[in-house]
């Protein structure tokens, strides 16, 4: 299809419509947290779960819900993974307790790890070469409104309907998509895709990061005999996840990946940022609301500067990578989250926004603005071409487990208190994905000259998403880069 053509323009505004709502929801839910709280009498440790229940199932099926599209058809698995989505938030909208809305959001978890990557193969399988660039872009751009969106609208909604309202206005949407989808999405496959699916690998992955993200959420609030039996069994399930991937004909997550130096480090990098990122985002939102009074809009409003920033900025700080290569980028980039984290410790009650936190939300933003992109194309590159979409994959959901992080959240000075050690432990963490990546990343990893029809590097920042609950996935397909060596060689 044409980018230009009314064909091309239905398939984008339902890819985007489909995984909006999954954007959305990344970002609404953090700023609803206080009044989920106190309506369903929630503890910390269940609030987490509300935030951390769909990054599990998300991180744990999203590599099988793209191998499932691309045997089944990418059409036919996004179109269920919206239902299982709609269907979910319909859940989470009626809980009436807190472990029903944990439960519910497993279940959207599930959803989204299914239209996601469909999302992005539909444009990807749908449009010509030449516009398939520019119809990602619009893509991401989009799908960055829908964030920067999220925490406004999430704010009012919580603040003059309910918090429940945040999840009912997924149906109407989703139901929507699934109409147009069936209208006016073509039907596509991968033909090489061949063999049985690795659901054992699938299970045991699941059942690992289930175990292990348990034990780290209810293990400060006291050791027991079944936070050290989930501790347990999620790391060996992690360890037998690695041993059936070696040994299966068809693994979702071939571990010769890993060979490459550099895409193990910019993962490693990339999941130890992450959990920075994901103990900020956690606890912020309900900071500004329980500490200094600010009401869900405003507080939902105050960090739409780092959106504006990586809406504005990501392109170039890809193009930046490709010119000096990633190794500054991502060394400079956690420094500079850190010192942003560092700085909201000085927040305190009273203070202005203004002069008070909206300094380190900036400085924080420009950090993060630095990390994204180069870390995302230093993956892509890294990988061998054959393996450029399960690498996206990967360093998707390693982002999303990277952000799996008493009654002491409700009160105002426990919370200020809190708010600041949990800071400080994060800029620390920080601060180490900048050494790490200092130590361990190289910068001719993007010395790339594109193949035939395919992309540079460089170009990855012109259709990165924007969204930073996780890192942006692309279609590896459209980056067939090649060493310029290689590029050489076949051209003669």
């Amino acid at each position: 299809m044409a980018y230009e053509s009314s064909a091309g323009r239905w398939v984008l505004a339902v890819a985007v419509l489909g995984s909006g709502i999954a954007f959305l929801d990344g970002t609404v839910v953090n700023v609803a947290l206080p009044d989920i709280g106190r309506d369903l009498d929630a503890s910390t440790s269940s609030l987490q779960w509300v935030l951390n229940g769909y990054l599990l199932t998300l991180a744990s099926l999203i590599l099988l819900g793209g191998a499932l599209g691309d045997r089944h058809g990418r059409r036919r698995v996004f179109v269920i993974g919206v239902g299982v989505f709609t269907v979910a938030s319909l859940l989470c909208a009626i809980a009436p307790t807190a472990e029903a809305l944990v439960a519910a959001r497993l279940i959207q978890g599930v959803g989204g790890a299914l239209l996601t990557p469909g999302s992005l193969a539909m444009i990807e399988a749908s449009f010509r070469p030449t516009d398939r660039a520019r119809a990602i872009g619009a893509w991401s751009g989009l799908g960055g409104v829908a964030t920067a969106l999220g925490p406004l609208l999430g704010g009012w909604l919580v603040q003059d309907v309910s918090w429940r309202a945040i999840f009912l206005i997924n149906i109407p949407i989703g139901l929507l998509v699934i109409v147009l989808a069936g209208r006016h999405v073509p039907e596509t496959r991968d033909p090489m895709a061949h063999g049985r699916l690795d659901f054992l690998g699938a299970t045991l992955a699941a059942l690992g990061l289930a175990g292990t993200t348990f034990a780290l959420i209810e293990g400060p609030d006291g050791m027991s005999a079944q936070i050290a039996i989930a501790a347990i069994g999620g790391v060996a399930a992690l360890v037998a996840f690695i041993m059936v991937e070696r040994r299966s004909p068809n693994p979702m997550m071939p571990l010769d990946i890993f060979r490459s130096r550099q895409f193990s480090a910019a993962n490693l990098v990339t999941f130890v940022v992450y959990a920075a990122l994901g103990g900020f985002f956690f606890l912020f939102v309900a900071f500004l609301q329980i500490s200094l009074g600010y009401s869900p809009i405003a507080s939902g409003a105050a960090s739409l500067p780092v959106t504006a920033l990586m809406l504005t900025f990501s392109a170039r700080s890809g193009a930046l990578a490709q010119r000096i290569g990633p190794r500054i980028p991502l060394s400079v980039g956690p420094l500079v989250i850190a010192l942003g984290l560092l700085l909201t410790t000085r927040i305190e009650p009273g203070d202005d926004y203004l002069t008070g936190v909206l300094p380190s939300v900036i400085i924080f933003g420009i950090g993060l603005t630095l990390v994204v992109a180069p870390v995302t194309a230093t993956v892509l590159a890294a990988a061998d071409s054959r393996h450029s979409g399960i690498a996206s994959g990967i360093n998707n959901a390693v982002s999303r487990v990277g952000g799996l992080t008493g009654d002491a959240f409700y009160d105002p000075a426990k919370m200020t208190d809190g708010f600041h050690v949990a800071m400080l432990v994060c800029a620390g963490v920080a601060a180490l994905g900048g050494v790490i990546a200092w130590l361990t990343i190289s910068n001719d990893v993007l010395h790339t000259e594109a193949a035939e029809g395919g992309d540079t590097p460089d170009r990855l920042g012109e259709d990165l998403m924007c969204p930073v609950s996780g890192a942006p996935l692309r279609p590896g397909r459209e980056a067939a880069c090649a060493p310029p060596a290689v590029a050489t060689a076949s051209s003669d």
